[in-house]
């Protein structure tokens, strides 16, 4: 367990706990781990370097092994990457002479030749029916032996590991941090916080846990171990049935409620009633989620519990024995009685609704003075609105200001996205940048005013992580609509997948689009070469793993845009599969090397949405030659089966162009509400490091920093938004 709660802070912070062991000649056993760590884009820091050093060998040995196993599978290397074209990406066919080239070997086949001379009578050949294609034809040694080593560069990614503390002082900092997320996590990390809430439940907690999933998760820990909840709703108690149940946290998909052990329905149906006692009115935010409380109800048995009257009531109000009106449905009131006045009123007791309902408000408002009155409502609430909705709306509200009747995008929390036609009428422009100047000024109130402000420049673009469900777990992975530079000559993007238990087929394909997001080209297992590209071939089943892969030279391609997507022709989904991950790799010409090579790795993500179609990025040539990539993390429903390129290019496209052009507020907005000419933001030459304690924002922690500085980077980046 130990070893797992290593990996977890490896994961999350990219320190290693201080490693322990006997004192020690360790140099020579450490400088070989760094080397070998380089061989997977890793290395050690000197202070870390020198920590090993002092231990025995043993001990250095051990600590290799449990590290390297972890950063292995941070890049994708803990699998082994075949590919279906022995030396790709050299001597890929022409796709009509490949296939016409397994309809011989077909023919030539005994096994196959009666079944196959039939198909091709009948005037059409099922390509999984013949032998030579879909699967590997080739071991994956025998794919090792015929490629060259890949040549060393200085542009290979190299994330530093550094040294941490001992691993009880970096499991509760990171359960703190975790726990009290102003933003709320992915699946991933919501997964982690689990396991360390186990171990902390008892120990120091955060001032405050402002999102609902995560405290539902730390309650589960805590009702375990006997410490008091933390509620203060009755969906509070509803989230943690969920979690208790092995069910969605985040309430949008159905829990299928366990029997509990009878501790657990009395802490359940005491939390209730509690809730409610304190304050009654709490009762109407039941109506929001009637269904999984009836069902809960019959699961807590609350008749056997008359002590717990208000915990009654609950279940009452879900039943509809007893009335109690909810708020959403005063406010509809009034709206449809065109009373924008008494809505504001009214939402001024709900900061949160107050600002999501400010477009509406402001576009149904009769006349100036009722916008007026929207907006000093607004200014009067927006210290007790979360600073990442504070944020959203700001954001929101900057998109409102640019032209109408682009494409308006829309994404769930599982990263399914549509996009529809913005027909909705303009936010008076007047109004909205007053409205824009508060949100600035209440957003720079909560900043701290760092003494001394560092900033790598690439960080700049990267988009504020409003929600952790923007953002894939993975290596490299920055929030969706974040842009980072592209900077080789050779792209080469790759997807990985093991199926659980049922023939599984994924396609990796590339779509190219001109500038008016027009359909250029693509690539895919119907189209293996292209301008400036080849794909390695079609892998149709994964028992043990299968990789597909694409590479372009980016010189050739005649597009803007190329936009790579995992389509899922057949079998298990993303969320069913063993393992699935997409990523990209980035090298100059003529470097040679394994059609996988983990130093070359610029980004690897897992796929784990709800869709047939995963979109996890586009790349973008801009007006001065230099390609971008900007994150997406989507996924489109597509089809039961056979999802391909070719048929879902115009909804791909629509999805690129919304968000290629929404504009998120990444982290230059923030640095220039901190500096606001008083402390001025320094850009970090990649070199230099200050002796005193800075703040520093950059893409990874340089070495050499001060002990007392401020650190954050994009494995923290939810640490900048403020509460």
């Amino acid at each position: 367990m130990a070893q797992s709660f290593e990996s977890l802070v490896i994961r999350h912070t990219h320190r290693l706990p201080s490693p322990e062991g006997s004192a020690g000649e360790g140099a020579v056993a450490a400088r070989q781990f760094d080397a070998v760590l380089a061989s997977v884009g890793f290395k050690l820091s000197a202070e870390l370097l020198a920590r090993l050093s002092g231990l025995s060998e043993a001990a250095v040995v051990l600590t290799a092994r449990r590290t390297l196993r972890v950063v292995r599978e941070l890049a994708g290397d803990h699998v082994q990457h075949n590919a279906y074209f022995i030396d790709f990406p050299a001597n890929v066919p022409d796709t009509e002479d490949f296939w016409m080239r397994c309809v011989a070997d077909a023919l030539g086949d005994k096994t196959s030749r009666g079944r196959v001379r039939a198909q091709v009578t009948h005037g059409a050949v099922d390509l999984l029916s013949l032998p030579a294609y879909g699967r590997y034809q080739h071991t994956y040694e025998e794919m090792l032996a015929v490629q060259d080593e890949l040549i060393a560069s200085a542009g290979d990614r190299i994330a530093v590991l550094h040294l941490g503390r001992d691993l009880d002082d970096e499991l509760g900092d990171l359960y703190l941090a975790l726990a009290g997320s102003t933003t709320p996590l992915n699946d991933d990390d919501l997964r982690d916080l689990g396991l360390l809430a186990q171990r902390c439940a008892l120990g120091p907690q955060p001032e405050a846990i402002p999102v609902r999933e995560n405290r539902a998760v730390v309650n589960e820990a805590r009702l375990n171990v006997g410490a008091g909840l933390l509620l203060d709703t009755v969906t509070d108690v509803l989230r943690l049935a969920c979690v208790l149940s092995g069910g969605d946290v985040t309430l949008q998909e159905p829990t299928r409620f366990r029997t509990l052990p009878r501790p657990l329905r009395r802490g359940l149906l005491a939390g209730l009633d509690a809730v409610v006692a304190a304050s009654p009115a709490k009762l109407a935010d039941v109506h929001a989620h009637r269904e999984p409380f009836k069902r809960l109800g019959e699961r807590l048995h609350p008749h056997e519990y008359p002590r717990w009257p208000h915990a009654a009531d609950v279940f009452a109000v879900a039943r509809g024995e007893k009335e109690v009106r909810s708020f959403d449905s005063r406010i509809e009131e009034l709206l449809d009685a065109s009373d924008v006045l008494g809505a504001v009123g009214l939402l001024e007791s709900a900061p949160g609704k107050l600002f999501r309902a400010l477009d509406l408000l402001l576009r149904i408002a009769a006349d100036q003075e009722e916008r007026d009155a929207v907006i000093a409502a607004a200014v009067r609430v927006a210290p007790d609105v979360s600073g990442r909705v504070v944020l959203s709306v700001r954001e929101h509200l900057h998109n409102r200001a640019r032209e109408s009747g682009r494409p308006r995008i829309f994404v769930n929390r599982r990263g399914r996205a549509w996009v529809t036609p913005d027909l909705r009428p303009p936010v008076p422009a007047e109004d909205r940048d007053r409205l824009i100047a508060a949100l600035d000024a209440e957003t720079r109130r909560r900043l701290p005013a760092p003494s001394r402000l560092l900033v790598d420049p690439d960080v700049l673009d990267v988009a504020l992580p409003l929600s952790g469900r923007a953002t894939a777990a993975g290596l490299g992975v920055l929030p969706r609509g974040s842009v980072s530079a592209v900077d080789g000559e050779r792209l080469r993007f790759f997807v990985y997948w093991k199926e659980t238990g049922r023939r599984t087929d994924y396609d990796l394909s590339a779509l190219l689009l001109r500038a008016d997001y027009r359909t250029d080209s693509w690539l895919s297992y119907t189209s293996l070469r292209g301008v400036g590209g080849r794909h390695s071939g079609d892998i149709t089943e994964a028992p043990d793993g299968a990789s597909e892969f694409i590479e372009l030279s980016l010189g050739r391609v005649r597009g803007t845009f190329i936009v790579p997507q995992v389509n899922i022709f057949a079998g298990e989904s993303f969320e069913e599969v063993e393992e699935s991950f997409f990523g990209f790799m980035l090298r100059d010409r003529e470097r040679k090397g394994r059609p996988f090579e983990p130093r070359t790795v610029r980004m690897k993500s897992e796929l784990r949405g709800a869709g047939r179609v995963a979109l996890p990025l586009v790349f973008q040539r801009g007006d001065d030659g230099q390609w971008r990539a900007k994150w997406l993390h989507l996924y489109l429903r597509g089809i039961p089966e056979a999802n391909r390129v070719e048929e879902n290019q115009a909804s791909v496209s629509m999805l690129v162009r919304a968000l290629v052009e929404r504009e998120q507020l990444t982290v230059r907005y923030l640095t220039d509400l901190m500096s606001d000419g008083t402390a001025p933001v320094e850009q970090w030459d990649g070199e230099t490091v200050p002796d005193e304690p800075v703040t520093y924002i950059g893409l990874a922690r340089p070495e050499g920093l001060h002990p007392d500085s401020r650190v954050i980077t994009p494995e923290n980046l939810r640490d900048l938004i403020p509460g």
